[in-house]
């Protein structure tokens, strides 16, 4: 969690330890969904494994307009994450229809988080800043909340210990759930 007061701060100390830009900076726009008794939301917040979060991604910018079917598994193994290729036609289908899941059975569209992602890469690990975190309900789409923060995430090479690295890392480190901080703002 890097606070806005805090941002360059944070991108000097990316250059210190020889981060560089990967790519340019992109619109990420994801649909959540859940089932009718938010079952994914509570077993995230109670951190029940296993779990899942269902979503489709796009990237609003991009020349050819692609969605991604992607679940995002916790389980006892470890974290990861099931990403398929669907049409506009087929997210269509699935916003209509819902989709049907083994474990959760019948999800439906619930909100969207779009943000702005920046990408960055160093010997150790991959970091990526997200800002301008928005949260908008699916059926009502006057319902939106401005997240107030920044989400840093960072992903170390499966050569490099991820201790030594948070060792070195000088920023507050917490859980951060964009989904489950999108449920809260916008349905508590």
């Amino acid at each position: 969690l890097v606070n806005y007061s805090q941002i360059f701060n944070f991108k000097k100390w990316l250059n210190e330890k020889g981060y560089k830009k990967l790519y340019d900076d992109r619109i990420v726009n994801s649909l959540y969904f859940e089932n009718i008794s938010n079952s994914m939301f509570h077993d995230s917040e109670e951190g029940v494994v296993p779990r899942k979060k269902i979503r489709v991604r796009n990237y609003p910018q991009s020349k050819i307009e692609e969605y991604f079917l992607e679940n995002k598994i916790s389980s006892l193994e470890g974290r990861f994450k099931k990403k398929k290729s669907i049409t506009k036609k087929e997210l269509k289908k699935i916003e209509k229809i819902g989709y049907s899941d083994n474990f959760y059975s019948s999800c439906h569209p619930k909100f969207y988080i779009t943000y702005i992602r920046e990408y960055y890469n160093c010997k150790t690990s991959r970091l990526t800043i997200d800002t301008n975190i928005i949260y908008r309900d699916y059926k009502n789409k006057n319902l939106k909340k401005k997240d107030t923060s920044i989400a840093v995430e960072i992903k170390t090479n499966p050569n490099h210990s991820l201790d030594e690295l948070l060792q070195q890392f000088p920023f507050q480190r917490i859980r951060f759930s964009k989904y489950s901080r999108g449920f809260i703002l916008l349905y508590t």
